[in-house]
């Protein structure tokens, strides 16, 4: 059965957006994943198509109605996919996740706007908030898009080398090593030797050691946290 992805959105004209192009939409094509988007507004039941009210308490802006959005989250068919939350105060998402969502069912994503999303049908629905960085967007559509290109490029047959996606970043913990191509010099920087030595152990190693580097000094809470998990 083909990955599926169902999109809760109030702005469904934004999808399948960059994800109809490339490999993502060459697989959408060949049927390795389909995407549907399930418009909230169309659960309201007042002739104005409300779905937010002025929070709880007071303060800025509106906050989405949990009837509406449960409605919404009800029409989809009950099934063993995660129903996910776009949302910045979420776990991050990280590669390992990205993996487990990929060798599942698919997903419902849920995208919030305005304020945020009534605590009441997070608890009630089970979704579980997932953040794509710190840092605010106008909405959720942009994360959704940004998970969904993850994990479809590594769904089995997406990528024309499957072994392309388990040398990147973060797939091993640290950042990916730099890369090189012809030709040989390029504005008086040459290819390092190694890359073109023909000795694959001493390529192995040369990628190890600049991955380790990069990561040392780029991102050394990955390299922390991966001395810890061993």
């Amino acid at each position: 059965m083909p990955f599926r992805a169902t999109i809760l959105t109030l702005y469904p004209d934004m999808f399948p957006g960059h994800l109809g192009h490339s490999l993502a939409g060459k697989a959408i094509e060949r049927g390795q994943w389909s995407l549907e988007t399930v418009q909230i507004r169309e659960f309201a039941d007042d002739r104005h198509r409300t779905v937010d009210d002025t929070p709880a308490g007071g303060g800025a802006g509106m906050v989405l109605k949990p009837d509406i959005l449960a409605k919404a989250i009800d029409s989809v068919a009950a099934d063993p996919r995660p129903r996910l939350l776009m949302s910045p105060r979420g776990r991050p998402l990280t590669q390992k996740r990205v993996r487990e969502l990929a060798d599942g069912d698919g997903v419902v994503i849920v995208c919030g706007r305005f304020e945020g999303v009534d605590q009441r049908v997070i608890d009630a629905r089970g979704l579980e908030e997932v953040s794509v960085g710190d840092y605010i967007l106008s909405g959720g559509e942009p994360a959704a898009l940004t998970l969904l290109d993850a994990v479809v490029r590594i769904l089995p047959g997406v990528m024309g080398n499957d072994a392309s996606g388990t040398h990147e970043s973060f797939e091993t913990g640290l950042l990916e090593h730099p890369h090189y191509t012809r030709p040989q010099e390029f504005e008086g920087r040459t290819i390092p030797p190694v890359l073109t030595s023909g000795n694959h152990a001493a390529i192995d190693k040369w990628r190890q050691a600049e991955a380790q580097k990069l990561t040392a000094e780029r991102r050394p809470d990955l390299l922390a946290k991966r001395t810890a998990d061993v």
